[in-house]
């Protein structure tokens, strides 16, 4: 796979949250407002870069029996310093992602790209990898915060959009209106991308099935 690929696959064809359903806790609670999702989609993509370029360059002194852990630990490194920037630098937006900016210590895109892609590969790749996938997700937390917010509160990024004032929708701002902007969103990109549904359920469905089986007879060994 070459860079250019490694690079724009995050953005579209295996975008985290659209495709692989990947990060959907910020993903519903903090997309009421496109700024919020621009904010928490660039802090996990510093995140993500920041680590998956440490964990590159130390995935030969690391353990196999205790990676995880040394990948909350490095992950956690960054998440401590986008906190200390934020809240310096932006302290609205700090206050707005409350406890969702810790959790990205958790987010499954991150630590899904550790081990599946940068403790494997070299440094170019892994800092496009983790700029695609991060992209990626900023991206779609900013369709849904801009959607969420015109409809639901008639503004984008704070400003009065024509035609909205009293027309406006509270579902779009509630959780429920948070899962269905997703679906929506997750069905226009399966068109686009002419993705079809899964013939099999479950693990043989799964494009990742080869890859998992192998590490769990890894494990099991």
């Amino acid at each position: 796979m070459n860079n250019l690929n490694t690079f724009t696959k995050g953005l579209l064809k295996e975008n985290p949250v659209f495709v692989s359903l990947l990060g959907m806790c910020p993903t519903l609670a903090v997309t009421t407002g496109a700024f919020n999702g621009i904010g928490m989609g660039l802090s996990t993509t510093f995140v993500l870069i920041c680590s998956n370029l440490v964990i590159c360059l130390l995935r030969k002194a690391i353990p196999a029996q205790v990676k995880l852990p040394c990948y909350i630990v490095i992950i956690a490194t960054f998440v401590t310093l986008i906190q200390f920037m934020l809240h310096g630098f932006v302290p609205s937006l700090y206050t707005s992602l409350g406890a969702f900016l810790e959790l990205i210590t958790v987010n499954c895109i991150i630590l899904g790209r550790a081990e599946m892609f940068a403790s494997k590969n070299k440094v170019i790749p892994s800092i496009l990898d983790g700029a695609g996938m991060g992209l990626g997700f900023t991206l779609a937390l900013f369709l849904m915060g801009s959607v969420r917010e015109i409809f639901g509160s008639g503004t984008w990024l704070g400003l009065t959009v024509p035609g909205m004032t009293g027309h406006t929708m509270s579902l779009f701002v509630m959780p429920a209106g948070g899962f269905f902007v997703l679906g929506i969103l997750i069905a226009v990109v399966c068109k686009l991308s002419k993705r079809k549904p899964p013939k099999k359920l479950g693990c043989a469905g799964c494009p990742n099935a080869a890859a998992c089986s192998a590490k769990c007879e890894e494990v099991q060994a």
